[in-house]
């Protein structure tokens, strides 16, 4: 999540990125729907961004994410403020796994108008170094990716794309063309590809 910044984006990393070729869908990630709001808003008018997804689900951070991720009022009051800045350019959600309830979240994102939700970020995770005795992680808890996340990614885009309307984007553990095909069967519209790339 540290990067240098929206303005370092706009002026250098967009710049580089195959905008006019392929579609570029920027991830948000702030404190406050305030900070959401003020991202979304300086990057609305950039040529280049085809839409936002908003982060509001990621556990490797001290404050900010889980709290709007695991609370349908919050996460709805997020996604308005983007919403209300992104000058019309579609607004993804993506969702939170570490939940009681995912289709509440999603059913609250949806009615605040998210164009569409990405199903899902990481699962709470942890590693202990035994040698050391301690935590192998800085932030002692991060998030788990990868194929062994696949299960529970599938059983929430089914429980997602079952409640609403609007697309749902399946992540998570997708690194074959029959993983994409199950994603498809249970309900997703499109699939990210992330740990299968590194």
């Amino acid at each position: 999540l540290q990067n240098a910044g929206v303005k370092h984006f706009l002026s250098h990393s967009l710049q580089r990125l195959p905008w006019q070729d392929t579609a570029v869908v920027v991830n948000l990630y702030a404190q406050s729907s305030e900070e959401f709001a003020k991202l979304a808003a300086a990057l609305a008018g950039a040529e280049g961004v085809a839409a936002f997804e908003v982060n509001i689900s990621c556990p490797n951070v001290n404050c900010g994410g889980m709290v709007f991720g695991q609370d349908p009022a919050a996460a709805a009051e997020v996604t308005a403020a983007v919403v209300e800045s992104a000058a019309g350019k579609p607004v993804i959600v993506k969702l939170s796994p570490n939940v009681t309830d995912i289709v509440a979240i999603a059913l609250a994102v949806e009615e605040a108008g998210a164009a569409a939700v990405s199903c899902i970020n990481t699962l709470t995770g942890m590693a202990v170094d035994l040698r050391a005795r301690r935590p192998r992680l800085g932030n002692i808890i991060g998030g788990l990716s990868g194929p062994a996340i696949k299960p529970v990614a599938l059983r929430c885009v089914w429980q997602v794309a079952q409640a609403v309307r609007i697309p749902v984007i399946g992540i998570g553990g997708i690194a074959t063309a029959e993983d994409v095909l199950e994603f498809i069967l249970v309900g997703a519209t499109a699939v990210q590809v992330g740990t299968a790339t590194c």
